[in-house]
């Protein structure tokens, strides 16, 4: 079962025994899934932290295997948070570190030696000669004796206590790609593509990830005595289910993890998703049929007999394991009618509320009929490319919307963009000294280096410019169209800094100032650089500490999906569809961010343009609102409501 993170300890972060799951049958190993990734990191944070102090009392060295990538931060920063606040020392650590890109210099903002000490080993008393980072700068001559040398120092600790993993999209863990032998060792390796398309956002393009790496092999990994592995988001989900659920295969080499005898998989609830005891309980388990499970449900068992709703049979439930939702329901026919006119009553045309119409089954209130409309978008296209067709609708239908971006999204702009554009404000200007300034930064920068100060204010600048030509093509005043530039985004660099006071009151700030009956947000966390989730998280703040002023009894807050993922039909509460010419137009709105065409820096694992995800995006979730028995629109635009 999904448990709220107060229901479990220290201790239920132990390994059950073969038969002893609480899980299901079709599950091959121990996981825990939290609502909250940040609490769940806390608790393994402090597992390795009792583990370090009870190899301390016992006067033994702790021997740590550590991971990179942004699973395990949360974890790292509680740890440096328990050593300066409550005393936990680490000079009794001893830290071996997965993997390496390879060529790799240690101060490259990239490298994991880099990571490493920013986030963990700066900060705590670990003592130098105890860190093992493998090394990114050795030649094709040097590393085979390396990494023979580098198994050797890990025996020669006692081997590994702990090993702490995350997963790739590829089932990897460490390096060890697809096809990977459960009897390898620390050794060089080719990285699969979509490890590499997963890495691009780091290197700002896929052109400059390396090709190659050191890992710690599968056998390497297997030998530790504790293994936890961290999973986060719903582009996990597929690859966690395939792990936890599939047959061990070195197509999937984290599948190899459930042959060892103490691992546990640390999941959220968007990553433990594609779960059969999740997305289909019914298969495993009596169930509690709550109104969206009962949603869920039918709208599986639609797709699964390739019927609509409205044809559904008894035998249809019988055989598909829904006997008990049957039994609550009396008849098929019964449940086919409640199920498909709460689908039905999901779609509108008009998102702000219809005046003069009955509400009692729309998505929203019908007064007032003018309403004070705030749209964040995290990103300044996100608004049009996720949205654009209910944002031009919010508008022609009268209300006052103000668009807020909460970034510059400076980083997304490529260096050659950005030389064009200073290139042609030299023309145009008469101080060109400045622009000399930023053409030689640009010239000079280097991909693995923060950019300069003066080429953020260009990239930022080109990426506001495009906002407004966006916002004015859909008929918006310039006075609602807002830029917060968030501080924690201003690194000039993909790491970003944690979310700040100082951020939340931009936003409260905004919101207070607006007093909004409507909030749009994007509530789309698979964003492959995490800074929709970072804005999410301000919003979510800044609700928290507006909510007991009277302004806020009245303000519904909609989330959107951003250019990775979509609602599911069971999830929408809002379904506004879009016209042919909608279509079309929002699509005109998106290309005004020229800077983000053709060349997408994070475009994650998906080689389309966003105009093109967009589109098919919205028209597949119309296809499955007709295949459900809906009529056949072109495309709709789907949102959640969050209740706070």
């Amino acid at each position: 079962m999904i448990g709220d993170i107060k229901t479990y300890n220290r201790e239920t972060i132990v390994h059950k025994p073969a038969g002893q799951f609480e899980e299901t049958r079709f599950e091959k190993i121990h996981n825990i899934i939290f609502n909250d990734s940040i609490q769940a990191s806390k608790i393994v944070a402090h597992e390795i932290a009792d583990l370090i102090k009870q190899k301390a009392k016992e006067n033994k060295k702790c021997v740590l295997g550590l991971a990179t990538g942004s699973s395990p931060i949360k974890v790292y920063e509680e740890l440096v948070r328990l050593h300066k606040e409550e005393g936990l020392s680490f000079s009794n650590v001893i830290t071996f570190n997965l993997d390496e890109y390879l060529p790799m210099k240690p101060n490259d903002v990239q490298s994991y030696y880099y990571f490493m000490h920013e986030h963990l080993f700066n900060h705590v008393d670990i003592l130098s000669e105890n860190i093992h980072i493998p090394n990114g700068t050795l030649s094709s001559e040097e590393i085979y004796q390396y990494c023979i040398d580098y198994e050797l120092k890990i025996k020669e600790a006692g081997g590994l206590d702990f090993q702490l993993l995350g997963i790739g999209r590829t089932g990897h863990i460490g390096f060890n790609e697809p096809g990977s032998h459960y009897n390898s060792s620390t050794r060089s390796i080719t990285l699969d593509h979509v490890t590499r398309q997963d890495a691009a956002s780091s290197f700002l393009g896929i052109d400059n990830v390396p090709k190659k790496a050191i890992t710690m092999g599968i056998s390497t990994i297997k030998k530790a005595k504790r293994i936890v592995l961290l999973a986060w988001g719903v582009n996990k989900a597929k690859v966690i289910q395939h792990t936890i659920e599939g047959k061990i295969s070195p197509q999937i080499p984290a599948t190899y993890l459930q042959d060892h005898k103490n691992t546990t998989f640390i999941l959220d609830v968007e990553s433990a998703s594609e779960l059969t005891r999740i997305k289909t309980p019914w298969l495993v388990m009596s169930c509690f049929w709550s109104k969206e499970l009962k949603k869920k449900a039918v709208f599986w068992l639609s797709e699964k007999v390739k019927k609509p709703i409205l044809k559904l049979t008894d035998k249809d439930y019988n055989e598909n394991g829904m006997s008990g939702l049957l039994a609550e329901e009396g008849s098929a026919y019964s449940l086919n009618i409640k199920i498909f006119n709460a689908l039905q009553h999901t779609i509108t045309g008009w998102p702000g509320g219809k005046p003069n119409a009955d509400d009692i089954n729309r998505p929203e209130r019908e007064t007032p009929h003018k309403k004070r409309i705030i749209i964040f978008s995290p990103h300044p296209d996100d608004d049009v490319i996720s949205m654009g067709g209910t944002f031009d609708r919010l508008i022609e239908q009268g209300h006052e919307v103000h668009v807020a971006y909460q970034t510059s999204g400076s980083i997304a702009v490529t260096d050659e963009d950005a030389l064009k554009f200073a290139e042609v404000a030299k023309v145009l200007i008469t101080d060109k000294n400045h622009l000399d300034k930023v053409i030689s930064k640009i010239n000079e920068n280097n991909k693995r280096a923060v950019a300069s100060k003066e080429v953020q204010l260009l990239k930022g600048t080109i990426r506001k410019a495009e906002s407004y030509a966006a916002t004015r093509y859909l008929g918006l005043p310039d006075e609602f169209v807002h830029f917060l530039n968030l501080p924690f985004y201003e690194t000039g660099k993909v790491k970003k800094n944690n979310l700040s006071d100082v951020d939340v009151k931009i936003m409260c700030d905004l919101i207070e100032e607006v007093k909004p009956h409507q909030i749009y947000a994007a509530g789309d966390l698979a964003d492959p650089h995490g800074t929709h989730k970072v804005c999410l998280d301000a919003l979510f703040e800044a609700l928290k500490q507006l909510k007991p002023k009277k302004m806020m009894e009245d303000c519904w807050v909609w989330l959107y999906r951003g250019a990775w993922f979509e609602w599911e039909p069971f999830e929408i509460e809002m379904a506004v569809p879009l016209s042919p010419d909608q279509v079309v137009k929002k699509r005109h709105a998106i290309f005004y961010h020229q800077s983000q065409k053709d060349k997408v820096m994070f475009r994650g694992d998906d080689t389309r343009e966003f105009w093109v995800r967009a589109e098919d995006r919205n028209r597949l979730t119309a296809e499955k609102y007709h295949d459900l028995g809906m009529a056949n629109y072109a495309a709709i635009e789907a949102f959640k409501r969050h209740y706070f």
